[in-house]
């Protein structure tokens, strides 16, 4: 065989190929065999679940959309095409995804800015954004935001969602684009008493009406049933009361947004706080759900990615940013799903409801609606975990308080940064606390000049929270010989061994020698790169054994005594 024909033969050169972790990642983000697995025990029990959060998500559906400013034809889009993407993409087997909540509040203040088309290309972009974050890893972004920092965006969530009621539950109108808390305000104040009462009545009924079907089974769906009431009602009754108004009887076809250079820049930003939204919703929403029954293993990477493409597939057909939904995930689970049959029939559901039903749900009161989200807001906050979370300490307690705060005053995403950082404050500042210097006393049988030698234990971590005050205590010591006992220093970041560095040549430039015991190997290279051991005398100043390094230490005190020379720096 020729030259020309063995490298034909060969395979292609690696750097011609994708690296096997790569290829074998980005198959974990697509559907396979282990999908399809559930259903050979569980394809009813699904069946059924699916009908069950179908009508449950109905009233939803259509709520959030109202809510976002997008109307309620764009909230039954994404639950059908969102439902039905995320379902067979997502990475776990029961998410319900769809519009929620947390995503009305953060579109609202986009739609009164740049109108409701420029949610569609939000939705895009954030979906492309969303795709990319699974397909680099970045699915386990949801273990870093701390447990008060998730309590309080929920509360804080809450807060907004039944504030954004109080327009629609007084059929008053606002200025586009007003902050929330004001609009409900202003509502209050500027409302028709004489006419507002009637859909105040029917805000308040339904929600009167949820809770007493929740207490009586929790299985009902009761938000349907008080909605239909509702409807009955001001039909039979001929109130006139603010509708939905028209719905769509049929998906519309799918159309390519506006997506160019310019629109990206102007969007970009409000597409990253949707993307990061969603992932951070539909990480904690498959946790949720995971900790409830065996309904088999989340895979975050293909959760993040499968979201992306749901968002994508909504905004293509019209729709808004769809994220994983607690709530409706919750029902599914409790109602038996153990496969993505479930949510993938919860959006058949709707998608029959848009074909035969849409004339009955456009005479649905507006009032109506913000009772169901007022009533949803009843359930997002937990108040045994709340009455846990404020119990654990004050720094716990403030980082809550303030992510509330941020959430309700600003914006979401600026309310997790927030909170993250303070949490992040207050941890590092717990660990500082248990970072310490202590004086031991030397071991064996006391020897003359032990007085001269000062063995420093260091214990905790030596980071950039702690180094200072640690080190200000090492330089203080007076003694000829200073041993520092590394052995229990657990963290040596940058900035802590820089410090010491910093101490080691201040001592040895006042003649004091210093001596290194229990460098650990783990921190070796961060000392090495950082001067630590550069800044000793000698390498021979640095030992694994105690009572070496005593042994040394007390015959350099001794030759001292004795007036004799002591080793120079080589």
């Amino acid at each position: 065989m020729t030259a020309t024909e063995t490298r034909a033969t060969e395979p292609d050169a690696p750097h011609h190929r994708v690296p096997e972790h790569i290829r074998r990642h980005l198959r974990t983000l697509l559907p396979g065999p282990d999908d399809l697995r559930p259903l050979r025990t569980s394809w009813r029990r699904d069946l059924l679940a699916g009908v069950t959060v179908g009508i449950v998500a109905l009233p939803l559906a259509l709520a959030f959309g109202v809510s976002s400013g997008m109307g309620a034809a764009a909230g039954l889009v994404t639950a059908i095409v969102a439902g039905l993407v995320a379902a067979i993409f997502g990475g776990s087997n029961v998410q319900v995804s769809g519009p929620t909540g947390a995503m009305a509040v953060i579109l609202a203040p986009i739609v009164a800015q740049h109108g409701p088309s420029a949610v569609i290309s939000v939705s895009v972009i954030a979906g492309v954004l969303l795709v990319a974050a699974g397909a680099l890893r970045l699915g386990r972004v949801v273990v870093y935001i701390p447990w008060p920092v998730i309590e309080g965006f929920t509360a804080g969530i809450a807060l907004i969602i039944a504030l954004q009621q109080v327009p629609l539950a007084l059929d008053a109108s606002v200025p586009t684009g007003e902050k929330t808390v004001l609009a409900a305000f202003d509502a209050i104040r500027t409302a028709d008493w004489s006419h507002a009462w009637l859909p105040l009545s029917i805000t308040v009924g339904v929600v009167v009406l949820i809770e007493v079907l929740r207490r009586v089974r929790s299985t009902l769906p009761a938000a349907l049933i008080a909605v239909v009431v509702a409807t009955v009602l001001a039909e039979v009754g001929g109130l006139g009361v603010d509708r939905i108004g028209t719905l769509p009887t049929h998906l519309p076809l799918p159309t390519l947004p506006a997506v160019d250079p310019a629109t990206v820049e102007q969007l970009f930003g409000a597409a990253v706080a949707v993307a990061a939204l969603a992932a951070i919703e539909s990480l904690l929403s498959a946790r949720v759900a995971a900790g409830m029954a065996p309904t088999g293993r989340v895979l975050p990477d293909r959760e993040v990615f499968g979201q992306g493409l749901a968002s994508i597939a909504s905004g293509l057909f019209g729709g808004m940013p769809a994220t994983g939904a607690i709530a409706r995930t919750a029902v599914n689970v409790r109602a038996g799903a153990r496969s993505r049959l479930a949510a993938v029939t919860h959006a058949l559901v709707l998608a029959v409801v848009v074909a035969a039903g849409a004339g009955l749900a456009s005479r649905i009161p507006l009032a109506a609606l913000a009772g169901v989200l007022i009533a949803t807001t009843l359930r997002m906050v937990d108040v045994h975990e709340v009455s846990n979370l404020l119990k654990v300490g004050r720094s716990t307690a403030a980082t809550f308080t303030a992510t509330i705060a941020c959430t309700v005053l600003f914006d979401l995403i600026t309310a997790v940064e927030i909170g993250v950082v303070l949490a992040a404050f207050f941890a590092l500042r717990a660990l500082a606390d248990t970072t310490h210097v202590t004086r031991e006393e030397l071991p064996g049988v006391p020897a003359p000049g032990d007085e001269h030698i000062a063995l420093l234990a260091l214990e905790g971590s030596l980071f950039f929270g702690a180094a200072d005050r640690v080190m200000d205590d090492i330089a203080d010591s007076d003694a000829w010989v200073v041993m520092l006992r590394l052995s229990k220093v657990e963290l040596l970041d940058p900035t802590g061994a820089h410090r010491l560095t910093e101490i080691m040549e201040l001592l040895e430039a006042r003649g004091v020698t210093v001596l290194l015991k229990g460098l650990r190997r783990r921190h070796e290279r961060m000392a090495g790169r950082a001067g630590v051991l550069a800044a000793l005398r000698t390498r021979e100043h640095q030992f694994d054994d105690l009572d070496v390094a005593v042994a040394h230490a007390r015959d350099h005190v001794a030759r001292q005594l004795a007036g004799q020379p002591v080793p120079k720096r080589r």
